[in-house]
């Protein structure tokens, strides 16, 4: 007879897994838009941030009760020469502390991604093609559709890709990028252009 305790199954493991990804997806997919180049498809996961904290509840519950199942003592055996059941590498405490890791660090994600990306130099120059100074003009544009600091990062770098840029700042708490750019080069609809390309809107946009 199997008297050894019952063992936190993949399920357990893949569900906790699955919640924190799912809690951090929204603010991970615009790093991924970056680098891999998936242009919009970086918002197509904001529709999960209002349900962030339920996501981070589930991981934290799933775990836990993995943890539980893990640590609980074993029941005493009826017979004495019982010889206990071996443990898989699946089943393994160090197994289950290494999903746990894992999962710690997709939950925490939105607070440390936005450091995770690569640094890019506006375009500007400082003279136009025509040999004129510049005529420097700043505006501030409200975006809809930012999660995280991950997400202002990405719209940063899609505006700093436009000729004439010289300075972008973007603000996830006030959902506002503030650029300023020289207009003999760069126009209003080309930085709109490149901060809805990335899958956020530029509300009230010049007509």
């Amino acid at each position: 007879m199997n008297n050894a305790p019952a063992q936190p199954s993949k399920s357990l493991f893949g569900a906790g897994l699955l919640a924190a990804l799912a809690a951090s997806l929204c603010c991970i997919t615009p790093l991924l838009a970056v680098v891999g180049g998936l242009g919009g498809a970086a918002s197509s996961f904001t529709w999960l941030e209002p349900y962030r904290l339920y996501l981070v509840a589930l991981t934290v519950g799933v775990l836990g009760f993995a943890w539980y199942r893990q640590l609980r003592p074993a029941p005493a055996a009826a017979d004495c020469c019982a010889v206990p059941a071996q443990r898989s590498f699946m089943q393994s405490t160090g197994f289950l502390a290494s999903v746990t890791i894992l999962a710690a660090l997709l939950l925490a994600f939105p607070y440390y991604g936005a450091a995770l990306y690569p640094t890019t130099k506006p375009t500007v120059s400082v003279a136009t093609a025509t040999g004129g100074a510049p005529i420097w003009q700043t505006r501030t544009y409200r975006i809809a559709g930012m999660t995280c600091e991950a997400c202002a990062r990405h719209v940063e770098q899609a505006v700093q890709q436009v000729p004439g840029v010289q300075s972008v700042a973007v603000s996830y708490d006030q959902a506002t990028a503030q650029v300023r750019y020289n207009s003999a080069q760069a126009q209003t609809a080309q930085v709109e252009s490149a901060i809805n390309s990335t899958g956020y809107h530029v509300q009230h946009p010049t007509r």
